[in-house]
């Protein structure tokens, strides 16, 4: 993920606002963190052409989108750049098959690299083609909208809080999606987002800024480790989102097994139509997995994993946890916590998680 697809420098002064940036961008999913009005949406108006920086470059591939020095401008009808917007924006008139055809019919025949049909069923749309966007739910219009976007074969996908208008029980599912269609096609994201959650589960490079200034920008764990981010992240809000696989469904006793990796959870919650095979997104709030030395008997919570401490980090007043249970789970403990438990990186550990902690995502 090393290798730069996105080149981008860029100043954008507006009053009493001043964005300045210069970053380079793999061909992986990056994310772009920060508070409201730190600058985010700016950044991807200014890559796909919407609004012009006052100075700087913008390279794509070995494309120039944008250069101030050079007098280069290309409009955003040649720049081969997606764009889903927080609410979908899809054309109310059309149908959804026309909505998703449209992007495709406006790409020269010798650019499409993108099979709209493979699309459709990644997407999990292909019920709902012959719909209006006013008949569809707020997650199937956004995956829609992802649908119109990568149909035209752009060579980058731009993000602004696509997650942001669904509620909670759809977010993990719309992110498992993007992650399909990152593995699928190999099509590189631009992902902004105000969280830090979503940007661990999901990219592989974080950029974080605030007031227009770019504070730091590496792999999402060491971004969110860095001193000058702890500001902006509520470490109380911190989830762990994970893709999990039914198991047994047969919830006689209330409860579902799903696989996390080589692991086996038990949770609360799921109706009647989830089945073996299926898969769903989970959310566990780092600050409600327990820790403890020696395995608990006798307790009420079904989930007990072992696991290796990989990484502790104080952070301000609280301790984030790093554990290795066949995939990495983060918990927040107590310095308190942390010395009486006489904590060390390489121990072994169990981690527990009452069923009722697990959030189903979708």
């Amino acid at each position: 993920m090393n290798d730069t697809t996105l080149s981008l420098t860029l100043r954008k002064t507006y009053p009493g606002f001043d964005l300045s940036i210069d970053s380079r961008f793999g061909s992986g999913v990056t994310a772009i963190f920060g508070p409201s009005g730190s600058g985010k949406t700016t950044i991807l108006n200014a890559i796909a052409g919407l609004i012009d920086p006052d100075e700087g470059d913008i390279t794509l591939r070995d494309r120039t989108l944008f250069s101030s020095g050079a007098h280069i401008n290309l409009p955003p009808e040649r720049r081969r750049v997606g764009y889903v917007f927080q609410d979908g924006l899809l054309f109310p008139h059309m149908s959804v098959r026309e909505n998703v055809m449209y992007g495709y019919n406006q790409t020269p025949t010798e650019a499409r690299n993108v099979d709209p049909d493979r699309l459709v069923s990644l997407l999990d749309i292909n019920r709902l083609m012959d719909r209006r966007p006013r008949n569809l739910s707020a997650g199937e219009r956004q995956r829609v909208a992802l649908a119109r976007a990568v149909a035209a074969s752009p060579e980058l996908l731009l993000m602004d809080e696509p997650l942001g208008s669904l509620d909670i029980a759809l977010r993990g599912r719309v992110l498992r999606y993007l992650g399909d269609l990152h593995r699928s096609l190999g099509m590189p994201m631009v992902y902004v987002s105000h969280s830090i959650s979503e940007a661990l589960a999901l990219a592989h490079q974080a950029l974080v800024i605030s007031n227009g200034r770019q504070l730091a920008f590496d792999e999402p764990r060491k971004v969110l480790l860095e001193p000058y981010v702890h500001s902006l992240v509520h470490l109380g809000s911190l989830e762990n989102l994970l893709d999990v696989q039914v198991t047994d469904s047969g919830p006689s006793n209330g409860l579902t097994t799903v696989a996390l990796g080589s692991v086996s959870l038990r949770l609360t919650g799921l109706n009647d139509s989830v089945s073996v095979g299926d898969m769903l997104s989970i959310g566990i709030r780092a600050g409600d997995i327990i820790i403890a030395v020696d395995r608990p008997e006798r307790i009420s919570a079904r989930n007990i994993l072992k696991g290796r401490l990989d990484a502790i980090h104080r952070i301000d007043h609280d301790v984030l946890l790093f554990a290795d249970v066949g995939a990495t789970l983060m918990a927040q403990v107590t310095p308190e916590a942390l010395d009486s438990l006489g904590l060390e990186e390489g121990q072994d550990v169990y981690l527990v998680i009452k069923s009722s902690s697990i959030m189903v995502l979708g």
